[in-house]
């Protein structure tokens, strides 16, 4: 179902202790050990112990193994016990460890340099000691660990499968991954654009904020404590998942990594518990932040540089738009070629950012993206004054959003221009603004009472549109498709029960001002 590191490097080893840890045992240092070659290779890992005097020992192992010895069968013949140390270094064994005293006095000067030379760590024991007693040790440690490793696999990928059970979205399942490896948890797509992350926030940040570099290392197979694991099926590769800075042992994070991208292929593969993609779900997140300004504009600046967004010396404009979805805005947004990212946010509106290089023109472009999307649907494009400082964003955001909510639901929508700013607004965006004044809602109810309580949808639909029109008679029977002489019936009705006279300026204008702010509280 999916290509993992068990993919890349053959099946996963077993977790292992390092020649490192090995030499800290209490039993090893009983024999006060000293390593007198290979000391740069000392993380290597320790799959198992193997206590052998055989000069061809080599032969019989199978990589990873410490080798236990005396040596006796290699006193006094210097050829052979320089064949030994290269026959463990081709069998890829972890390390060559030598009790003195019954073969060698001292390190031999021989073994020591052709394991120098091949990069062998060689540990000499300066006391006797039982090799008995350290097999034990070490094999009872890496069975307990096997099966700790083991045991975590299946607890991980029991609480991933009863999250997608539940349909919980990919966050959730972030969450619960970086909870099991207590490190900074990434998903990306092959472009390394990050679709998600888990984690404590500040290890987070100091990830992103040094991406491009740890986004090259990892894809490489290089980094410590990195584990990455592809993402994909049938054949083909989408996206990877990237443990960063893992401190557990590497085989289990391997094992860690693997059973999560499972769930991960899993999850994409039964829709991800919503509708959107991942990538949409990844610029929602960030645009709601922003908009929300919770979290500081500049502490999202890693977030929204990883996404692969542009940020570097650019022009921001922030729009909302009515209409379209968020995958038709990324059509567009992918056909005219203009970097920036859209997604829908809780409140059902459709948000856009665009990134623009300081020396294009972001109102043209801006105008060109509103006119191909209304040339697709009924689109209403709002934008706020485009904005070259990234701390600015979030209030261009919540401005665009003001005015699209001022002209929303508005019967002149087909006569607004291509984009519309706060400046076309005037007076809607005003009332919009102090929709929950208390003194205002008093306002509205009292004027507009006599239509409000007699509960007629249609006499309040007809007084919008005459209101919105400019009081044109004539515009207003063509949008409700009645006669003239029906109309002027409907608009008597609507007088009486107002007590105004709509043909006095300012009665039309209290009633109008009364209608803005009744459906700017209705939303």
């Amino acid at each position: 179902m999916t290509s993992t590191s068990e993919d890349r490097h053959g099946p996963a080893p077993e977790p292992a202790l390092s020649v490192r840890q090995v030499l800290t045992l209490e039993r090893v240092l009983a024999g006060e050990p000293e390593v007198v070659a290979g000391r740069a290779q000392l993380d290597r890992p320790v799959r198992w112990v193997h206590v052998a005097e055989a000069a061809d020992v080599g032969v019989m192992l199978s990589g990873g193994e410490m080798v236990l010895t005396t040596g006796v069968l290699l006193a006094g013949d210097e050829a052979r016990q320089a064949e030994y140390i290269r026959s463990l270094h081709r069998a890829e064994a972890a390390a060559v460890v030598l009790g003195l005293g019954r073969a060698f006095p001292a390190p031999p000067e021989v073994m020591r340099r052709a394991a120098e030379r091949c990069g062998l760590p060689m540990v000499v024991l300066h006391r006797p000691f039982p090799f008995a007693e350290l097999t034990e040790e070490v094999q009872s440690r890496l069975v307990r660990r096997k099966y700790a490793a083991i045991s975590l696999s299946e607890t991980v990928r029991t609480a991933l499968t009863g999250l997608i059970t539940a349909g919980a979205p990919l966050q959730r399942l972030l969450d619960e991954i970086a909870r099991h490896s207590g490190c900074p948890v990434v998903v990306t797509n092959l472009a390394h654009r990050v679709l998600g992350t888990a984690g404590e926030r500040s290890a987070v940040d100091d990830v992103l904020r040094d991406w491009e570099r740890i986004a090259r290392q990892a894809g490489a197979g290089t980094g410590d404590g990195w584990i990455r694991a592809e993402l994909g099926g049938r054949g083909e590769r989408w996206g990877r998942l990237l443990l960063c800075g893992y401190r557990g042992d590497p085989a289990t994070g391997r094992l860690l990594a693997d059973r999560a991208a499972e769930a991960l292929v899993l999850h994409r593969m039964l829709g991800g518990g919503c509708a959107h993609s991942w990538e949409e779900q990844s610029a929602q997140s960030l645009l709601t932040d922003l908009v929300s300004g919770v979290v500081p504009a500049r502490q999202l600046l890693p977030r929204a540089r990883a996404a692969g967004l542009p940020v570097n010396r650019r022009t921001f404009v922030p729009l909302v738009v009515r209409g379209p979805g968020p995958d038709r805005l990324d059509r567009v947004l992918r056909l005219l070629g203009l970097p920036g990212l859209a997604a829908e946010l809780a409140d059902g509106t459709a948000t856009v950012l665009l990134s623009l290089a300081r020396d294009q023109d972001a109102g043209a472009l801006t105008a060109h993206f509103a006119t191909r999307l209304r040339a697709e649907s009924e689109a209403v494009v709002a934008a706020a004054d485009p904005r070259t400082a990234w701390e600015e964003v979030p209030a261009g955001l919540r401005e665009a959003r003001h005015v699209a909510d001022a002209v929303a639901g508005s019967s002149a929508a087909l006569d607004l221009p291509a984009v519309v700013r706060l400046k076309d607004v005037h007076l809607r965006g005003l009332i919009r603004l102090l929709r929950d004044d208390p003194q205002v809602q008093s306002f509205a109810e009292r004027e507009l009472d006599g239509l409000l309580c007699a509960a007629e949808p249609e006499l309040l639909n007809v007084l919008r549109t005459y209101l919105a029109t400019g009081r044109n008679k004539s515009r207003t029977a063509q949008l409700h498709h009645v006669s003239r002489p029906a109309l002027y019936r409907r608009l008597e009705a609507i007088q009486a029960r107002l007590g105004v006279d709509l043909d006095d300026f300012e009665q039309a204008a209290s009633v109008h001002i009364a209608l803005l702010a009744h459906d700017a509280q209705q939303g």
